[in-house]
């Protein structure tokens, strides 16, 4: 008989001692049904959620959540894992002096650290505190009608106090209130270790759910629920809102398979509500009207709805900022929304947080255009600080694998997957070894994102078969984290700019024909008066010629201004190290210690100090990290390449 053919027949166990019969199926249902199962299959998926502690109120408070009517006051809880490993110290202690920086209580003054019992924490002991745990947690806390609180701190440590006996520990937390935005909020910070000393482990669903609703309960028992006069009034607000609403979520709900509703409700006011809505939407060109009484929604709505309501907090915000600086740039068509296509040349604003949780920045800039920008740039510490009120350029970033890329996989394919400065220069005889360097700097770079090459114990590299594929990846989380590229074209105001003896932004534009747009409006018209104005300087220096489309300047305008720029930078900085200046020239080798950098209106440069003169070279980045250091370079069109040792005595300068 075939295997296929035999039907297994399940009977009942016969007992031997003349006792009951018992029914094994039962045992098994019992059994499953401890093990949270019902009939063999679990009712929800492991998915690690309810590990850690709080786990079994986060999952009472989530069902309680998802019952709570529109009578409690809502708030909003974001909450991150830090983990505390490498250089995640220094980061630790930049999110401490961020969260304390100036302007963030209601008298705009620096932020005040406190803790469970005291309205001074000192920052500094909390961190030392946390020198040796794994991790920490960040939280920002923000209930609805904050505002209505004299003092957050109360509120704060009562909701800690309960988050504590949620969790059966002791917690060790410092917080600062934030009253620099449209909704109060405080940042709390946590130490991941409970009363034992061991690592503080937080269910997940108590992270999502408990903290929330905890926060949501007491903001609600110290101002009350919302009556229906303050439900009805905020119902009427939302009708003709351009963002996603509560009302539009319910209507989203209330559809059918083809997203087709109605206004109809057994509540008169609920009714009138959604039939205006949905009368707005149409307008909006969201819905359709079916006639009847019927709407369809359009596919989307809820993306499409959000977008628009984050575009008008960001207008409103923008306007905030302008009014406050006195700056009429009045109609939203000369307030905009920047995604970086193409380079923008204005003055910068204000920079802030357009998402305080990840660390992600915007800049307001008033750019030549005429108009005033908004761009995001990403996370917070992949651009550099600068100050309010100087001139940037910024550029979209690029994304794709580098020429460097291409050349560490040739190598490696050529050397079984291996690389090193010898086998680079080997498999390219022409090569410099400066050269071969900056492609380990490259490897050095991805190696810390985790991006595929491993250092090996000899110094080469091991490199992956897909690694011009990783690359790709690597520079698509760049460009995500630093979407935008940001230079300083002059920290002085535009008008300054007229008659300085230095090569300036005008110059190049100048030089150039204006490539970029410039408006006669906003600060785009004080950047025409002041080309006219060094224009008519050039000419009377002798530097340029010409009216109108006429206009040339001379040449080497730009390098005699050079020289008259550092000439003067070279007496001021002589006076005050009791050294005479030495200028450069292509070709010169230069040593020395690398005492400082010096601002310059043509840009950064590196003051080299030696035993008798100094001189001044332009700044690289890489220099930041060797300040004090003796270095070495030969002096090239556009760039010297370094080569350092430590100093014995170090700069004799500070």
């Amino acid at each position: 008989m075939p295997d296929d053919d035999f039907t297994p027949k399940l009977g009942r166990k016969r007992p031997k001692d003349g006792k009951k019969v018992v029914k094994f199926g039962g045992r098994i249902l019992a059994a499953a049904r401890l093990a949270g199962t019902k009939t063999g299959v679990r009712a929800r998926r492991f998915d690690g959620s309810r590990i850690g502690r709080g786990a079994s109120m986060g999952r009472l408070l989530s069902s309680r959540d998802r019952s709570a009517g529109f009578r409690g006051r809502r708030a909003v809880v974001k909450a991150s894992l830090i983990r505390l490993r490498g250089k995640a110290g220094q980061v630790a202690r930049a999110h401490m002096r961020y969260i304390q920086r100036d302007g963030v209580t209601r008298e705009g003054l620096p932020g005040e650290l406190y803790g469970p019992d005291t309205d001074r924490a000192d920052g500094d002991d909390f961190l030392k505190r946390t020198a040796g745990d794994r991790h920490q947690f960040r939280f920002i806390v923000s209930a609805e009608d904050g505002a209505e609180y004299p003092d957050l701190k109360p509120y704060v440590r009562r909701l800690m106090t309960q988050v504590e006996q949620d969790l059966g520990t002791k917690l060790d937390w410092v917080a600062v209130d934030h009253f620099n935005t449209e909704r109060p909020h405080t940042h709390i910070v946590l130490r991941g270790v409970d009363d034992r000393g061991d690592n503080l482990i937080i269910a997940r669903e108590y992270i999502s759910h408990g903290l929330r609703e905890r926060a949501s309960e007491l903001v609600t028992l110290d101002l009350g629920p919302r009556t229906d006069q303050e439900i009805d009034a905020r119902l009427r607000h939302d009708v003709d809102q351009e963002r996603l609403t509560a009302i539009d979520r319910r209507l989203l709900r209330r559809m059918d398979e083809a997203r087709e509703v109605t206004a109809a409700d057994n509540d008169p006011f609920q009714q009138s509500i959604a039939a205006g809505r949905l009368r707005k939407l149409k307008g909006m060109e969201l819905a359709s009207d079916l006639g009847g009484g019927r709407y369809r929604l359009a596919d989307g709505l809820e993306d499409t709805l959000r977008r628009m309501g984050e575009r008008g907090d960001i207008i409103r915000l923008m306007q905030r900022e302008l009014t406050a600086r006195r700056l009429d740039r009045a109609g939203v068509d000369q307030i905009v929304t920047t995604e970086m296509r193409e380079p923008l040349v204005g003055r910068l604003v204000q920079r802030g947080f357009s998402d305080e949780h990840r660390d992600h920045h915007y800049l307001i800039v008033d750019g030549t255009d005429g108009r005033v920008h908004y761009v995001d740039i990403g996370r917070g510490d992949a651009t550099p600080s600068v100050p309010e009120g100087v001139t940037i350029r910024l550029e979209p970033s690029t994304v794709s694998v580098t020429t460097a890329d291409r050349t560490i996989d040739a190598v490696a394919r050529a050397n079984e997957g291996r690389y090193s400065v010898d086998l680079h220069l080997r498999h390219d005889p022409n090569a410099s070894e400066a050269y071969a360097a900056s492609h380990v700097r490259r490897l050095e770079a991805m190696r810390r994102a985790r991006a595929g090459p491993e250092r090996l114990a000899d110094g080469s590299w091991s490199i992956p078969d897909d690694h011009l594929a990783r690359a790709e990846a690597f520079a698509q989380r760049q460009q995500r984290d630093r979407p935008v590229a940001l230079s300083v074209l002059s920290s002085r105001e535009v008008g300054d700019l007229a008659t300085v003896e230095a090569p300036s932004w005008l110059d190049r534009e100048l030089a150039n024909g204006a490539t970029n747009p410039v408006r006669d409006a906003g600060f785009g018209r004080e950047v025409r008066a002041a080309l006219m104005a060094r224009r008519q300087w050039l000419i009377e220096q002798r530097l340029a010629a010409g009216e109108g489309r006429e206009f040339r300047l001379a040449r080497g305008a730009i390098d005699e201004l050079g020289r008259r720029e550092m000439r003067e930078a070279g007496e001021r900085l002589s006076r005050d190290l009791g050294k005479p200046f030495e200028p450069t020239r292509t070709g010169d080798r230069i040593e020395g210690v690398i005492a400082r950098r010096v601002d310059l209106e043509s840009g950064p440069h590196a003051l080299v100090e030696r035993s008798r003169d100094f001189t001044l070279v332009p700044w690289r980045d890489v220099l930041e990290h060797n300040l004090g250091r003796t270095a070495s370079g030969i002096m090239r069109a556009d760039r010297i390449s370094w080569q350092f040792r430590r100093s014995r005595s170090g700069p004799s300068i500070s």
